[in-house]
C-alpha cells in the first residue's frame, strides 16, 4: 500500500501521482539505457546538488539533476571556499580555473569605533596561522556561480545536463524497501506535472527543502534571532585602507558591517540592520536603506558604488535537520536543506558540498550492490553531527560578530580555526572509522591525512601525497615499508592474499570489475591529462601505494609484489622533509616505523582516514592480511 508524503504544492490533484505522468522518463541504469528507474534524483542545482552530480558521474554513476530556478546562479548568494574545500577541488582537478580567478584572503582585520573615539584599527591577524596545517592557508573568494560553472562543464563532459525549470513537489514511497520512490514535479515550461522513478532521491534544495518537508516527522530544530543583514555586491569607491582584507568594522552606536573583496574588483558587504525592524525580509530595508547603513558605520571614511551587482537582505537562524535520511536510507538531504546559519564564516557553501562529497562515494559502490547497508548508513551518522558542529560554532561566532567584539571573535576563530578551515572536521568511530588503539603521528581514524610530500619513483616528481591520487571513487591502501628488501616476504604474502578470491579485497573487486564493465564508462578529454587508469589498473576499487625510505638507487618497480608493480604510478620515496616540521611523511604521519616494520594506512575515497595497522615486517603477512579483511568486511558486499 502506498504512504504518500506530506503534499507540498497545493495546487496538484489528489491523484495525480497515479495518472498524467511519463513515471520513469529517461530514467538510467547503470548501462544508461532509457525507460528504466533512475539511479539517483538529485534536487536542487547549487553547489551540493551539482558536487554531488558530478561526483556521481565521475564514478560512472548517471544521476538526474533537477532544478526549479530557469538557469545557473549569475550574481550573489555563496562566495568562499576554505583550504579543504580547495584542496577537494584540487584532487577533482578543477581548481586551476578557480585559483586564477578568485580572490585570496591571507589576513583579517579589525576596526571599531565608539562615542568618544573615532573609527580605528584595533589588530590584525593572519587568517589562517601556521599552526593550521593546510596546503592553501587562504580563503578564495569566487562567485557560486563560477563553482557551479565547474561542475556544469564537469557533468556536461559526461554527458549529462541539468533538467531546469522543473520544481520538486514531493515524492511517494511504499513500504517495500526494494521499490522505487516517485518524485513528482511540475514542469514550469507547460504547466503540467511529472514522475520520475528512482533508487534513490536526495534533496539539495535549500532551506525551504520539498524534499525534506516531504519526509514525514522531518523538522528544524534549533533557533532563529531577530538579527537581520543586509549584503552588497559592488564595486566600491572608498578612502577606507583595508578594503582588499578581510574586514569587521563596529561602530558602538550604528552596528557592525563585514567588508570581503571579491573577484572581478568587488566587494562583498554585510551591513547589520536594526534589530526593531520587523518581518524577516523588512519593507525598509532597501537598497539604498543599507548603503546609508554602511556609510554610517564605516564614517568617517567615504564610501560610494560605481555599482550593484547584487543585493539582498537575510536572518540569522542555526538550525539543524532532525534526521537526514529516510525511506530505509533511500531519502536523503544535504546541505541548507539540512542546516542553516549566518553566511559569515564563510561555511555554508563548504559545508553543504562535503555532506554530498560524502554521500558520493557511499551512493556509487551502494548502487553497484558493493556495500553492505552499513556503509552507506554512515552518512547521517557523520554529517548530522558535523551540522550540530557548525551550529554550535556559528552561534557564539554571529554573537561575537554582532556585538562587534573584537576579542571575542578572534578567540572564538582561534578556538575553531581547525573546524573552519575544514581540515578540523572529524568523524567518530563508526564501521569506516577504527582508532588506534596507541596512535603515533598526527593521523587519526574518522579526520584527513596531513600534507605531506613525497617523491614520485617513476618520474622523480615531488608531489603533495594527499593530492596526487585524484579523485576516482575509490579507497588507498598505503604500504609504509622502510626496507622493502627485507620485508619482500610480508609484502608478497599479503599482496597474493588481497589479490585472491580468499580475501575481501580480491573477491570486492571482481565483483567492482564486473560493475565497471556493465557501466561502459566512455573516456572524456580530461582523462586525457589525469590518465585514470594508472591507479585503477590493480583494481576499480583500491588504489594500492608503497612508501619507502630506501634510496632510488637501491630498489627498482620490479622488486615489488606483482599487485605492487600495477600501481608503479603510487610508488613514493620518503625523502622529502615537511618544511613546518622537518619531518619525512613517515615520521609526520606515523612517528617511528622501524626498519622491521611495515604501516598500513586505508584511506577513504573522500580522503579520511579509516585505519592504521602496525605488523612486523619480517612476519609472513597473515596478521595484516586478516586485519584488511577485517576492516574491508564490515562494509563492503564479499
Amino acid at each position: 500500500m502506498k504512504r504518500t508524503r506530506s503534499q507540498v504544492s497545493p495546487t496538484m490533484s489528489p491523484g495525480a501521482d497515479d495518472e498524467g505522468f511519463d513515471a520513469g522518463v529517461n530514467g538510467h541504469n547503470l548501462n544508461g539505457h532509457e525507460n528504466e528507474v533512475e539511479n539517483a534524483i538529485i534536487v536542487g542545482a547549487g553547489p551540493a546538488g551539482l558536487m554531488l552530480g558530478s561526483n556521481l558521474a565521475r564514478y560512472g554513476i548517471k544521476a538526474r539533476v533537477l532544478d526549479d530556478r530557469d538557469d545557473k546562479t549569475s550574481t550573489g548568494r555563496a562566495d568562499g571556499l576554505q583550504p579543504k574545500t580547495i584542496e577537494t577541488f584540487r584532487q577533482f582537478r578543477l581548481a586551476d580555473d578557480l585559483l586564477r580567478k578568485g580572490v585570496k584572503i591571507y589576513d583579517i582585520s579589525f576596526w571599531s569605533s565608539t562615542t568618544s573615539k573615532p573609527l580605528h584599527r584595533t589588530r590584525r591577524e593572519v587568517h589562517y596561522p601556521t599552526e593550521v596545517d593546510v596546503k592553501d592557508p587562504f580563503i578564495l573568494l569566487v562567485h557560486q556561480g563560477m563553482v557551479e560553472d565547474i561542475f556544469i562543464e564537469d557533468m556536461r563532459e559526461r554527458g549529462i545536463e541539468v533538467t531546469r525549470s522543473t520544481p520538486f513537489s514531493r515524492y511517494v514511497a511504499t513500504d517495500d524497501a526494494e521499490a522505487p520512490i516517485e518524485a513528482i514535479c511540475q514542469d514550469k515550461k507547460t504547466g503540467s506535472s511529472r514522475a520520475f522513478k528512482t533508487k534513490y532521491l536526495i534533496g539539495c534544495d535549500g532551506a525551504h527543502s520539498n524534499v525534506r518537508k516531504s519526509i514525514a516527522g522531518a523538522q528544524m530544530v534549533g533557533e532563529s534571532s531577530n538579527s537581520k543583514w543586509g549584503v552588497l555586491d559592488g564595486v566600491i569607491e572608498t578612502d577606507f585602507p583595508d578594503l582588499w582584507s578581510k574586514v569587521v568594522i563596529h561602530s558602538e552606536t550604528a552596528g557592525t558591517v563585514l567588508c570581503i573583496p571579491r573577484e572581478r574588483n568587488m566587494t562583498r558587504l554585510y551591513i547589520e540592520l536594526d534589530r526593531n525592524l520587523q518581518d524577516n525580509v523588512p519593507t525598509q530595508a532597501t537598497q539604498e536603506y543599507v548603503m546609508q547603513k554602511a556609510r554610517e558605520i564605516m564614517a568617517p571614511f567615504t564610501l560610494t558604488w560605481t555599482n550593484v551587482e547584487w543585493f539582498s537582505v537575510y536572518k540569522v537562524g542555526q538550525r539543524v535537520a532532525s534526521t537526514f535520511s529516510a525511506e530505509h536510507e533511500r531519502v536523503f538531504i544535504t546541505g541548507d536543506a539540512g542546516h542553516t546559519h549566518s553566511p559569515k564564516a564563510a561555511q555554508g557553501m563548504n559545508t553543504s558540498m562535503h555532506d554530498t562529497f560524502n554521500l558520493a562515494w557511499k551512493l556509487n559502490l551502494t548502487i553497484r550492490g558493493l556495500a553492505t547497508p552499513d556503509l552507506i548508513s554512515t552518512y547521517q551518522h557523520e554529517r548530522r553531527k558535523i551540522a550540530q558542529d557548525l551550529i554550535n560554532f556559528d552561534f557564539e561566532h554571529a554573537a561575537a560578530f554582532a556585538d562587534g567584539d573584537s576579542k571575542a571573535l578572534a578567540d572564538n576563530f582561534a578556538t575553531n580555526v581547525g573546524f573552519i578551515s575544514g581540515v578540523g572536521v572529524k568523524y567518530a568511530a563508526n564501521v569506516l572509522n577504527y582508532p588506534e588503539k596507541a596512535p603515533q603521528g598526527v593521523l587519526r581514524a574518522g579526520e584527513l591525512m596531513a600534507p605531506a610530500q613525497l617523491t614520485r619513483y617513476i618520474d622523480a616528481n615531488p608531489v603533495d601525497v594527499q593530492i596526487d591520487i585524484p579523485m576516482l571513487g575509490q579507497f588507498r591502501v598505503y604500504f609504509f615499508v622502510p626496507d622493502i628488501h627485507s620485508s619482500s616476504t610480508f609484502l608478497n604474502n599479503v599482496c597474493s592474499h588481497i589479490s585472491s578470491s580468499d580475501s575481501v579485497l580480491g573477491r570486492a573487486t571482481a565483483a567492482a570489475a564486473k560493475s565497471y564493465a556493465q557501466t561502459n564508462l566512455p573516456p572524456v578529454e580530461s582523462d586525457n591529462f589525469i590518465q585514470p587508469g594508472r591507479y585503477t589498473a590493480a583494481s576499480q576499487l583500491f588504489t594500492f601505494a608503497t612508501v619507502t625510505g630506501m634510496e632510488k638507487t637501491q630498489i627498482e618497480i620490479t622488486h615489488l609484489p606483482s599487485l605492487l608493480q600495477k600501481s608503479r604510478w603510487t610508488f613514493y620515496l620518503d625523502d622529502l622533509k615537511d618544511h613546518k616540521t622537518g619531518k619525512s611523511c613517515t615520521e609526520k604521519w606515523l612517528g617511528q616505523v622501524s626498519q622491521d616494520e611495515v604501516a598500513i594506512v586505508n584511506i577513504r575515497p573522500d580522503g579520511y582516514v579509516g585505519s592504521i595497522g602496525r605488523f612486523d615486517g619480517k612476519s609472513d603477512g597473515a596478521a595484516a592480511a586478516q586485519w584488511l579483511d577485517t576492516y574491508y568486511g564490515g562494509f563492503l558486499k564479499a
